[in-house]
């Protein structure tokens, strides 16, 4: 029981859950974005989506509708979520000191640099 109660009370697991949460409602407000930009874009165009757009009897209506919801995910978690967050790392994060290297890969170094002198 103790070693459940470890992995339970582990950080990882707690935040994962919260992760998960956070995505879900993300993502319900991300399909909401997206049905109104399609809506906006039916009215451009005459039809909210593609579906009945069997050219052929193929099924590529379905597919371009779900390319566009697609794209638009993908532009909002690049914009919304990836840029602020390499920002804020980026702001807030200690910056990286060039670490000397240690003495295998100064040895190693040497070694290749005499081979090629030879």
């Amino acid at each position: 029981m103790k070693g459940f109660k470890e992995f339970i009370m582990r950080g990882n697991l707690v935040e994962l859950a919260v992760a998960f949460v956070i995505g879900a409602s993300f993502a319900t407000v991300v399909k909401a974005f997206t049905d109104v930009f399609m809506s906006l874009l039916g009215k451009l165009g005459g039809k909210r989506n593609f579906d009945a757009w069997r050219p052929g009897d193929v099924p590529f209506g379905a597919f371009l509708t779900a390319l566009v919801a697609f794209l638009i995910v993908a532009f909002i978690i690049y914009f919304f979520v990836v840029k602020p967050y390499e920002a804020a790392k980026a702001r807030f994060s200690p910056a990286v000191e060039d670490e000397a290297p240690d003495a295998n890969t100064v040895l190693l170094t040497e070694i290749r640099d005499e081979l090629r002198r030879r």
